[in-house]
């Protein structure tokens, strides 16, 4: 029950925002409305998951002890852990499910909920640099936009490359503007503050100041086709980190620079590789630490159950969502240090489960001592 509740909410929140709109304005059929909450349950799942199975335990042994029917269980030579081995084998199950959702199925459906959308209502100005993506659709140049609010982008990053392969310049801007030219069917790219360095016959050239880049419009590229980093199965993501690593290496033609040159060029391609990498590595391990989310919280809830002693439904559904919001909390610390690799940000989102996992086996090791 509390699965069906939680889904419904967080649906709710996705379709008041982007497909109620829609439906009003008749931008879309009933059917289209149908089939994109059919395909944000899975995602939503990815949350609603945890939080259902944290709840539901607070519910079960608040009212459980309340009744005073722990105490009456352990009369009868039923020792705490004894009864709740089902309860967190449950929970294990439920981990498999979770990793299940949050490694293939809550991304790939994500993906199709935006493509879907993007059909309904094709918003060309901000489809042509979508944030959050390693863009591939122009001819030499992968980029990645950190923001994109009506042309203004932030932490902007540009990888230029030789026949597809060999990265020849690297940049990192903090902002930028980009305009539409639709007589060339070209984008034009202003880069403030850009910093970087550009290979070209041997020679490194580094860049510091305003750039300008003109990109060419690829008439067969599909950018509702393309996944979001943060919407990217787990294999996506692994064969994104292999790509960037590979791409990104100092190439055999600038074996003849300087020592002192191709230091200098290492340590600014080495940098760029931990920026990216970093951002793909922080996704891989958020989604294996969602998965085990729902252990965590089955820990944390048993003892706490018990101990609140409270049998009213508002009173369990209003801790299971502070406790949320605490291990939610370290996610979105880690997301915002995402792009900084010496943070180690990827490590970050595992703290909530070790923290509920040691604070729930000591509560539980207590609650079964009677303590």
């Amino acid at each position: 029950m509390t699965v069906m509740v939680f889904t419904f909410v967080l649906l709710l929140g996705n379709v008041l925002k982007d497909i109620l709109s829609l439906l009003v304005n008749r931008q879309a059929s009933l059917g289209i409305v149908l089939e994109a909450v059919g395909l944000l349950i899975p995602f939503v799942w990815v949350f609603a998951l945890p939080m259902a199975m944290l709840t539901a335990t607070l519910l079960v042994f608040g009212r459980f002890s309340a009744d005073q029917e722990l105490t009456a269980v352990r009369a009868s030579g039923i020792s705490l852990l004894s009864l709740i081995t089902p309860i967190l084998l449950l929970s294990l199950a439920l981990c498999a499910v979770s990793a299940l959702v949050n490694l293939e199925f809550g991304p790939r459906c994500r993906v199709a909920y935006k493509h879907l959308l993007d059909r309904v209502k094709v918003e060309m100005t901000n489809a042509q640099l979508p944030e959050g993506r390693f863009i591939k659709d122009f001819k030499g140049y992968v980029i990645y936009v950190g923001k994109n609010r009506k042309h203004e982008l932030e932490d902007v990053r540009v990888l230029g490359l030789d026949n597809g392969s060999n990265v020849t310049t690297t940049l990192r801007a903090p902002r930028g503007h980009f305009e539409w030219d639709g007589t060339n069917q070209q984008i034009v790219v202003q880069l403030f503050d850009a910093k970087g360095v550009t290979l070209q016959n041997g020679v490194a050239d580094f860049i510091n100041g305003d750039v300008i880049k003109t990109l060419d419009m690829n008439p067969s590229a599909k950018n509702v086709a393309k996944a979001d980093i943060s919407d990217m199965t787990f294999t996506q993501l692994n064969d994104e980190l292999r790509d960037v690593e590979r791409r990104i290496n100092l190439p055999m033609s600038f074996l003849s620079l300087t020592p002192e040159e191709r230091r200098a060029v290492q340590r600014e391609l080495a940098k760029e590789r931990n920026d990216w990498a970093s951002l793909i590595r922080f996704y891989i391990h958020r989604q294996v630490a969602f998965s085990f989310a729902c252990f965590g919280f089955t820990l944390v809830g048993i003892p706490l159950g018990i101990r609140l002693h409270r049998r009213e439904t508002n009173f369990g559904v209003a801790i299971a969502l502070l406790l949320v919001l605490v291990y939610y909390s370290f996610i979105v610390v880690g997301q915002s240090l995402s792009a900084r690799p010496e943070y180690a940000a990827y490590l970050i989102v595992w703290l909530p489960n070790f923290i509920f996992q040691a604070a729930g086996a000591v509560l539980l090791w207590r609650a079964n001592r009677g303590v």
